[in-house]
């Protein structure tokens, strides 16, 4: 089966609280003038304490389209998620030439050559090393690119594979927009990156192991979250319905996939649940009636950096490896949402 060997997580250098963001939102994406106290109370609810940037809040007056916010994305995504395989494979004891697999993934901007190309010859990995650069999962991405690894090392046991997932959020942040979307994504979303290797079952490794994975896609739910893109670059999509989607579907799998393998949520000994936002999160704990603090690593990571989209879950697995150290044996739940409306599931065994 395949291991997790190691996680580690990046964070750009700026740092703020909560207020502090919201003051700048005030400044550029509302009206002169205008009442602040729904953005005020937006942000208070968000549960974030303080979130990171790649840029010093002020640069981002100085953004002036999308081509402007796009090449920060891309010298800031190389230099964090060099900074994140680095540390991963320095936990795993691996060098770089070991990576037979690099899978890079992120929906807050785009590159060609992908970030993924570009890490190859910066990080010192075989010129024959396989790619996969993946766009559009947005924040289920974390734990769908950890179940797609698994899928890779069934069929490679021998292989050594990596995931990177980089989210500069803050550069997709609207300008001048208002909206309530705009003002929920501005609240919740921070910048941040993580990587995660994974070894085949042939490889002696000690770590978590993947057990099975489960994606599950819902049916007329294309609306419920994701970009419209435009000349001033991704304008979020964010419906209010989406805990209701949460609480229609997300029981019934998770029962259903546990089911599967002689198990019940409450036999779950750890769940590793991506941040999604206070009233994703409340029902997760509702429909699956979860005990309490079961989630509070994810609560923690939510208020300490905020949401990070694909990077979050692999945040909060890399907690739970170090705070919680999970007692051997025992059953760890990873799962994550995301655009289409779409879930999914990591059985992980200590």
């Amino acid at each position: 089966m395949t291991r997790i060997a190691a996680v580690h997580g990046a964070l750009p250098p700026h740092r703020h609280t909560q207020r502090e963001v919201t003051d700048m939102v005030a400044r550029t994406c509302l009206p002169p003038g205008a009442d602040r106290r729904v953005l005020d109370r937006l942000h208070e609810n968000a549960r974030v304490r303080t979130r990171h940037t790649v840029l010093p809040l002020d640069g981002y007056l100085d953004l002036d389209g999308f081509g402007t916010s796009n090449d920060v994305y891309i010298r800031s995504a190389v230099d964090l998620g060099a900074q994140a395989v680095r540390g991963a494979l320095r936990a795993a004891g691996l060098r770089p030439t070991d990576v037979d697999l690099l899978m890079f993934t992120s929906v807050t901007g785009i590159a060609a050559p992908s970030v993924d190309a570009r890490l190859v010859t910066r990080l010192g990995m075989r010129s024959d090393v396989k790619r996969l650069p993946v766009f559009g999962l947005g924040c289920v991405a974390g734990a769908a690119g950890t179940a797609r690894l698994h899928d890779y090392l069934l069929g490679r046991p021998d292989d050594v594979a990596v995931l990177l997932s980089v989210e500069l959020c803050s550069l997709t942040f609207q300008r001048h927009d208002a909206s309530p979307a705009n003002l929920v994504a501005t609240a919740l979303f921070g910048d941040g990156a993580a990587a995660l290797v994974a070894l085949g079952g042939r490889r002696a490794v000690s770590g978590p192991e993947i057990v099975a994975t489960r994606s599950r896609m819902y049916p007329d739910t294309e609306h419920v979250m994701g970009w419209d893109v435009g000349s001033t670059g991704f304008r979020v999509v964010l419906d209010p319905a989406v805990p209701d989607v949460v609480r229609q579907y997300l029981a019934d799998d998770v029962r259903e996939f546990l089911d599967e393998h002689g198990l019940k949520p409450k036999d779950v000994a750890h769940w590793v649940c991506h941040p999604g936002g206070p009233k994703v999160l409340e029902t997760v704990t509702e429909v699956l009636d979860l005990p309490d603090g079961a989630l509070d690593v994810t609560w923690r990571s939510l208020a300490d950096v905020g949401n990070l989209s694909s990077s979050s879950v692999l945040h909060v697995l890399r907690d739970t490896i170090e705070q919680r150290r999970p007692e051997p044996g025992t059953p760890g739940l990873l799962l994550a949402m995301g655009p289409g409306f779409c879930c999914e599931l990591v059985l992980l065994r200590w």
